[in-house]
């Protein structure tokens, strides 16, 4: 039996440009679009500090469980909000 591929992305949003110019990243594992100079460039760091971490660990995005995917989140300075999983 063949089974699936699972894909998952990272998905940055800055809300703080006010210098009219729209800024968008695609890479590995993430999509980033618009903020300010600096915090577009924060989240680029931070999502290659996540692509670091991920390679360190020899794991895709995809092979995260929720947890491992929260603390890796955390350890590279990413807003992370922890809520119970659905049905706790």
């Amino acid at each position: 039996m063949v089974r699936p591929r699972r894909e998952a992305r990272l998905l940055g949003i800055g809300l703080d440009a006010d210098d009219g110019v729209v800024r968008i990243t695609n890479g590995s594992n993430f999509h980033l679009l618009g903020g300010s100079d600096e915090t577009h460039g924060a989240m680029q760091e931070k999502c290659a500090q996540f692509n670091e971490h991920l390679d360190a660990r020899g794991k895709q995005l995809h092979d995260l469980e929720r947890e491992e995917f929260l603390d890796l989140a955390a350890e590279c300075g990413m807003n992370v909000v922890r809520t119970p999983p659905a049905g706790s």
